[in-house]
């Protein structure tokens, strides 16, 4: 396993992190879950990214008592706060009350005294940035949070915290949890170059775009059962991608794939880590094999003419607008 620095923090990640959006709790047995986990620290992973809302706060129970008696000092735990947990009001958003209701909750059920990074899920734009900025800043300062974070902020948005937080001495961004992909590239015109220069990384999410860049899904073919795709918890967000356009040039990688000796999913991975911003992708998994598969992409280095047989590849399936990093509207 290789590491990174997590943006221009001290705190080093491993390159690829295990993460539970759509396993833990609900996809996945919690054995086998359990398993998973192992499988991602005898390969050696140290960072796990899970958040209070996956599978309805089931999801941090679970990592919770996966990594239960190893050395929390060896281990980057990270998660999230936005999404509803509960049905009242104020279970949901950035309010000073849902952050600090919602890390008791988080602490309590990964077991955990503090968490290496605490991420704003999506921006909030019922409460003041301020408010916000100065909850986390206090919960940096009590010790229950080390480091904070942001996921699918735009560049604006992430702009105007650094100037509050500047202002007034608080504690900065230092990562950005966005969809990254082949497929999926929205971040590279003013995410990145904003975070490049505000010393924030990206530990980017779904590099395989959820499992279509793999090669399972053919074109013109029913998905397999027990897919991504025929999962109703995950089947929506697949959808954008399930075309036989898209799933034709998918196609087209693998020889590119097999010319490197790397399975598809590996191309995948270690295609969004040649990106330097990218601290670490996150892996999911529903069985140990595939985390197993999937960390044989750290430290594969991809050169210019690879990523440019790629890109003629993909060719205009590739979705690059920024406009589609976006939060509600109005709280969910």
């Amino acid at each position: 396993m290789e590491f990174r620095h997590l943006g221009r923090s001290g705190l080093k990640v491993s390159e690829i992190s295990y993460g539970n959006w759509l396993t833990h709790g609900s996809q996945v047995e919690e054995e086998a879950a359990k398993q998973c986990v192992q499988a991602a620290l005898d390969e050696g992973i140290t960072t796990f990214d899970t958040a209070d809302v996956y599978a309805g706060t089931k999801a941090e129970e679970v990592l919770g008592r996966a990594l239960k008696g190893v050395r929390r000092e060896s281990l980057e735990i990270f998660t999230k706060v936005y999404w509803p947990t509960g049905r009242g009001q104020n279970d949901r958003g950035l309010s000073r009350k849902h952050i600090t209701e919602s890390i008791h909750g988080s602490l309590r059920r990964l077991q955990t005294d503090y968490v290496d990074l605490y991420q704003a899920h999506r921006f909030d734009v019922e409460t003041p940035l301020e408010e916000t900025l100065k909850t986390f800043d206090d919960l940096v300062r009590q010790g229950k949070v080390l480091y904070i974070g942001v996921s699918e902020w735009t560049a604006d948005q992430i702009s105007a915290a650094l100037k509050i937080a500047d202002e007034m001495g608080f504690d900065r961004f230092v990562s950005n949890q966005p969809q990254y992909s082949m497929l999926w590239r929205i971040i590279e015109s003013e995410v990145v170059p904003l975070c490049e220069r505000e010393g924030i990384g990206q530990i980017v999410w779904s590099p395989i775009a959820q499992g279509v860049l793999t090669g399972k899904y053919l074109p013109g073919q029913q998905p397999p059962e027990g897919s991504r795709a025929t999962d109703p918890s995950g089947s929506g967000m697949i959808s954008r991608f399930m075309n036989d356009d898209v799933l034709t040039r998918v196609q087209n990688l693998k020889p590119i794939a097999a010319d490197l000796g790397l399975t598809m999913a590996q191309l995948a991975v270690a295609w969004v880590l040649q990106n330097p911003n990218v601290s670490s992708a996150i892996i999911g998994a529903s069985r140990p094999d595939q985390v197993r598969d999937n960390v044989r992409a750290a430290g594969v280095s991809l050169d210019q003419d690879v990523l440019k047989r790629i890109d003629d590849v993909l060719g205009p399936i590739v979705e690059r607008d920024p406009a589609k990093t976006v939060s509600p509207s109005s709280r969910p």
